[in-house]
């Protein structure tokens, strides 16, 4: 039976349906601050992802986890059918892949970068006019698939080698790593005998003075990770920022989060790591509801710490892309459209969904001056 382009469009959108239910169930069960911590210590080990695909991708294979489909409680790395292919390695027979959303990207041209209404969308196979500049940009979402390693078989896919901490340990080169980020911004990193210097907290962020203050009488896991907290405020709430206006509450709980994944990610100890229930401070902005607060706030944290974990030289674990692919490929991941469902291969072809816009951020109310840390 041959599906017409309605059917097909249908049927996209009955399975685009099905992925907003199953991610806004899974942001509803981040109701407490250990179920956020243990989110984002996840969220660090698939940093690469979209806050929203990697609580897709969590929901998915602990579900597939209790119905005995998978060996391992957690997943490692997720990629597309073929591209798993092309790891030497096979998509087991009878294993579902995880659905999570995909990019429809289009191409525009300018001759004006300037104007943001001089964009104009190219069409198939279009060409721009002299003297205009193309870029593309996501224009809706469709569906896709990836599968976890635990679903396929084949060639050995090699295992890095992971950071090992000690109790109260830094990882190698963070400190220094963090202050070099914090210094390119224009501020200075200064280290206090004691809390007591700096109003009783582990860190304060000065937007006056330039400064960011950590406190020395803590083990050096704990001035690291407070120093990547303030370097969250320096990224995220500077006055100068369109964001500053955010509630104070959630510029805390983004700086605390930014700091969890960042240790998260050099296989630091994140049990310690103060969050307050997100039920709180979810429902602190008027006029947004509370999920789509935290998917928000996910993303906006995701962002800023991979962006900070890109340009560190240190030892991290993995972001969830298996070694060895390239890093392009994994971001036009589609199914392959042979050993698959015809359900599979008609959601994996290119069409023009219905428009997603990403989560726009939450306005900020933070004042200027002084802010301190956790």
């Amino acid at each position: 039976m041959v599906r017409t382009r309605e059917q097909a469009r249908a049927a996209r959108e009955a399975k685009l349906d099905e992925l907003h239910e199953r991610l806004t169930g899974a942001v509803e069960q981040l109701v407490s601050g250990d179920d956020w911590r243990r989110a984002l210590t996840f969220a660090a080990q698939f940093r690469a992802r979209s806050f929203s695909n990697t609580l897709l991708i969590w929901a998915q294979h602990g579900a597939a986890y209790e119905a005995g489909r998978v060996s391992e409680p957690m997943p490692s790395y997720v990629a597309g059918y073929r591209q798993w292919q092309g790891l030497g390695r096979q998509v087991q027979k009878g294993q579902p892949g995880y659905m999570i959303f995909a990019p429809v990207t289009g191409r525009f041209a300018s001759s004006n970068l300037t104007d943001a209404e001089s964009w104009r969308r190219l069409g198939k196979g279009e060409k721009p006019r002299p003297g205009e500049v193309v870029r593309s940009k996501m224009i809706a979402v469709r569906p896709a698939y990836v599968w976890d390693s635990s679903q396929t078989s084949g060639d050995p896919i090699p295992e890095p080698p992971a950071p090992k901490l000690l109790e109260g340990e830094a990882p190698a080169g963070l400190w220094d790593g963090l202050s070099e980020l914090v210094e390119e911004r224009g501020f200075e990193v200064l280290r206090v005998p004691h809390e007591g210097m700096i109003q009783g907290a582990n860190g304060m962020t000065d937007y006056t003075a330039k400064t960011v203050t950590v406190r020395q009488n803590m083990d050096p896991a704990a001035q690291v990770k407070t120093l990547a907290h303030e370097l969250g405020h320096v990224l995220m709430h500077g006055p100068d920022q369109e964001d500053a206006r955010q509630h104070r509450g959630i510029g805390e709980v983004e700086a605390e989060s930014v700091a969890l994944m960042i240790g998260a990610a050099h296989h630091m100890d994140t049990s310690g790591y103060t969050i307050p229930y997100v039920s709180t401070w979810a429902a602190r902005v008027d006029g947004k509801e509370p999920v789509e607060i935290v998917k928000a706030t996910g993303e906006r944290v995701r962002k800023t710490a991979s962006t900070i974990l890109d340009q560190l030289d240190t030892a991290q674990v993995t972001d969830g892309t298996p070694p060895g692919l390239d890093r392009e490929a994994r971001q036009h991941d589609q199914p392959a459209r042979t050993q698959v469902t015809h359900e599979q291969r008609t959601s994996a072809r290119p069409a023009a969904g219905r428009v997603e816009p990403l989560p726009e951020p939450e306005p900020a109310a933070l004042s200027p001056g002084l802010v301190r840390g956790l």
